[in-house]
């Protein structure tokens, strides 16, 4: 996934308990709606790793909508990484 200009990519990892089909279908809906280029890299009952592009402030709407649902899944965890380093780092809180 190559961002145009004026975009970045972002990779994510969200953990806790989750419905993997029920994760995966809210993360490419909400990605769809904000216009973000979305890889899902794997996706189980504890974590969900995911690399995003596209304009940062939508980047951040995502991880907001994502850390909240959908309904079948909770996630307790969320770790932001640097693709190119693909070392996860803390999200800030």
């Amino acid at each position: 996934m190559t961002p145009k200009t004026g975009e970045t990519t972002v990779g994510f990892t969200f953990s806790g308990r989750l419905e993997p089909a029920g994760f995966i279908a809210f993360a490419e809906h909400r990605a769809a709606r904000l216009s973000l280029g979305l890889d899902i890299s794997a996706c189980d009952n504890e974590h969900c790793r995911l690399t995003l592009s596209g304009p940062e402030a939508l980047i951040d709407a995502f991880e907001m909508a994502a850390s909240l649902g959908p309904y079948d899944s909770i996630v307790l965890d969320v770790t932001r990484f640097s693709p190119s380093k693909d070392t996860p780092e803390k999200a800030p809180s």
